[in-house]
């Protein structure tokens, strides 16, 4: 991870396609475009990979998310409940469309945990949203048993998680819904985009009305086309799309670098008494993006992440302190701060989450380093990489 570490001829050639035919939008201009379609292209190659009948391309992952969820009819006043610990698109998409971020603490899986979500579910509760953060899932069986005693959607976030799978079945196909996320550092990219996989023909039907204005897409007249609903913008581009045409197809090299990588480091660091891993699902099987460990407590985590930058060993997280990724950093949310007015319903549904006790996400969190596995690395650099980890953390007991 990232699949920019990697771009090559076939990138090149994919894009050269399209601005070749010059057209550069998804829909339209048939014939001009020389019968290249990037879009329609991935959509197809992704819903073959991720084993789902249906996949719609959007601009980004929080575009993603936001339209799952509206596709899904998820709107004012509904209650998503989301894990304190993912990157801040989780309750910006909640919020975007009216509907009440839920946070629940996290597990040892670092991802939502389902006695959590259990005690957090209401009148109002409609969605369940695990977030597979860092390249592993959440106990993905246990939160759509929930679902289906609760009659609510599961919606699964692997925006950091393609690749990996859970009960044999690919990271985003087992809810009911599953986004991706394409930007420049995930795992494969088409520089900025993101993904929609369903087996639901009305949540596909929605998602693609909903991302191009509400259009309905019939026939091949743009100015011909009806209004079923209300909607935005969330295109992607023939550009975008092109460099993801490119990228799917390398998917499975890029896993098994990164797989590769990731077993020498943590081969390295399994003789540690101090340092122990995340939990990994029975069933689940890692994308391999992130290796994520714990020490004993939060101090000695706090100082061996300041050790392990001053070794040299960089692209190492310590997230209970990060802006982007920790509830304790969203002060967006907790103080609810907006450029226009959020509607009041949202206001009055919103806890206090300046005042909420998430002890247990911090006990997780606080104890928690992430390093990011590089598709670049050589052998000797993941050698070296590997000896200089083991020898900062073994002083941290």
């Amino acid at each position: 991870m990232p699949g920019f570490e990697m771009f090559g001829e076939s990138e090149k050639k994919q894009v050269q396609d399209v601005l070749d035919s010059g057209v550069l939008m998804r829909y339209g201009f048939d014939g001009m475009r020389n019968n290249h379609w990037k879009a329609l292209e991935l959509e197809k190659a992704l819903s073959k990979r991720m084993e789902s009948k249906y996949t719609q391309l959007v601009s980004s992952g929080t575009a993603a998310l936001t339209v799952a969820l509206a596709s899904a009819g998820i709107g004012a006043g509904d209650e998503v409940i989301m894990p304190t610990f993912t990157f801040v698109a989780s309750f910006e998409s909640i919020l975007a469309i009216g509907a009440v971020p839920i946070l629940v603490d996290v597990d040892d899986t670092l991802t939502l945990d389902p006695v959590a979500v259990e005690n957090a579910i209401t009148s109002k509760t409609k969605v369940v949203m695990p977030v597979h953060m860092c390249g592993s899932m959440a106990d993905l069986k246990a939160l759509k048993e929930i679902c289906t005693k609760h009659n609510l959607l599961l919606l699964e976030d692997a925006c950091q998680a393609i690749g990996g799978s859970y009960d044999g079945k690919p990271l985003g196909s087992y809810g009911d819904l599953g986004c991706f996320s394409f930007d420049y550092v995930k795992t494969i990219t088409c520089g900025e985009g993101g993904a929609i996989i369903t087996n639901s023909e009305k949540y596909k039907t929605n998602a693609d009305h909903y991302s191009d204005h509400g259009h309905d897409h019939v026939g091949n007249n743009r100015g011909a086309e009806t209004h079923p609903f209300l909607g935005y913008n969330f295109r992607i581009s023939e550009l975008n799309a092109a460099v993801g045409c490119a990228q799917i197809e390398r998917l499975d090299d890029f896993l098994a670098i990164q797989k590769r990588n990731y077993s020498k480091l943590r081969t390295s660091l399994e003789p540690l008494s101090n340092v122990s891993f995340r939990r990994v699902p029975t069933g689940g099987v890692e994308n391999y993006s992130f290796l994520s460990f714990f020490l004993p407590s939060i101090e000695l985590a706090k100082e061996a992440h300041t050790a392990l930058g001053e070794a040299g060993i960089d692209a190492c997280f310590y997230w209970f302190d990060n802006n982007w990724h920790y509830y304790k950093k969203w002060e967006h949310l907790t103080h609810k701060k907006s450029l226009g007015k959020l509607p009041q319903e949202v206001i009055d549904q919103l806890p206090d989450y300046s005042k909420s006790d998430f002890s247990k996400s911090d006990a997780w969190i606080g104890r928690t380093i992430s390093c990011l596995i590089k598709l670049s690395w050589t052998e000797d650099e993941v050698a070296n990489r590997a000896a200089k980890m083991k020898d900062v953390l073994e002083n941290f007991n």
